[in-house]
């Protein structure tokens, strides 16, 4: 296992302390259309001893997920994508299936321990919802099927897996967080652990992947690690951290301080031989950090760090 990071911002102060901490890979954000959008990034993550490790949020799909005449347009530009990830070697693309929203919580500044920020998601709440991949936009209701998005994404993935073959990429669906069977009128299908075993079924290839993001895992009520075991040999990307709660109405926490046994989490990634980059994900907004991005701040990622590579040690 590497151990991951996203940092934001991608400043030289957190590439240093990433560095200094133990950090092996850096998760990317999109770029750009172009490869020369890309090389910048890439020569500052290797110049401070660090290696990509996926790339992920930003990526135009909502046409795709939703069916519509524009969807070509979109597989295209993901498959030029796939080819400047092969040529700058970034191994993964992380990816979902939410229509109109990316991950949505109610609450950023809920106390956890110490005083510490997380976030929420409580669906009685709704009204209050933001989503965090672009807070001034409005959430609308708009209707979509199930069986539309599967075959939406049957279509998706018999598109662009050839590609994903033939250049080395493993594409990694992230569950739907929150999990729920629909959201403001549209269908959910990311959200079970029968849902990502028909995913690796829809188009049977290895770069037919998952990314598990152990929290979203447990706000569907999955067991942890069990569940590990059941999709392992579809693992290519991992998300560490723990939630308190279920999918309508659930708290994150600091990774040492949640329902799930971190321990047996991280034994059951190196028993099924997973050797991909892990990362902290969603840590707590820690003292002086009130300006920051909710979830994405810094210093309790350097705490995660901690904890993790005492895990990866221990196992």
């Amino acid at each position: 296992m590497k151990l991951a990071s996203v940092l934001t911002p991608l400043s030289d102060e957190n590439l240093t302390l990433a560095a200094q901490t133990g950090v092996e890979t850096i998760t990317i954000r999109y770029q750009g259309p172009q490869k020369s959008d890309w090389e910048p990034t890439l020569e500052r993550i290797r110049s401070y001893g660090l290696q990509p490790a996926a790339v992920e949020d930003a990526i135009a799909m909502e046409n795709i997920i939703c069916g519509r005449d524009a969807r070509d347009t979109e597989i295209a530009g993901i498959i030029s994508l796939l080819q400047i990830m092969a040529d700058l070697e970034i191994p993964v693309l992380c990816y979902n299936f939410m229509a109109g929203t990316d991950w949505v919580r109610t609450r950023v500044d809920v106390p956890e321990r110490g005083g510490a920020a997380v976030t929420q998601f409580n669906l009685a709440e709704i009204d209050q919802a933001m989503s965090l991949d672009d807070a001034s936009r409005s959430l609308e209701h708009e209707v979509l099927s199930a069986d539309a998005l599967w075959e939406n994404l049957t279509y998706f993935l018999e598109q662009i897996i050839p590609h994903a073959e033939r250049l080395g990429i493993d594409l990694a669906m992230h569950p739907d967080d929150p999990p729920l069977e629909s959201f403001l009128g549209r269908s959910r299908i990311m959200n079970s652990v029968a849902g990502f075993q028909r995913l690796v079924g829809l188009v049977d290839s290895p770069r037919n992947g998952i990314c598990f993001c152990q929290g979203s895992f447990v706000e569907m009520g999955a067991a942890i690690p069990e569940t590990i075991y059941v999709l392992g040999d579809h693992i290519r990307y991992v998300h560490f951290r723990d939630v308190r709660g279920t999918h309508d109405n659930f708290t994150e926490t600091f990774h040492d301080n949640g329902p799930t046994d971190m321990a047996a989490a991280m034994r059951a990634y190196k028993e099924i031989g997973f050797s991909g980059s892990i990362r902290p994900d969603h840590v707590p907004q820690l003292c002086g950090e009130d300006d920051g991005e909710p979830g994405y701040t810094q210093l309790g990622r350097l705490h995660a760090y901690g904890y993790m590579r005492g895990l990866m040690d221990a196992v």
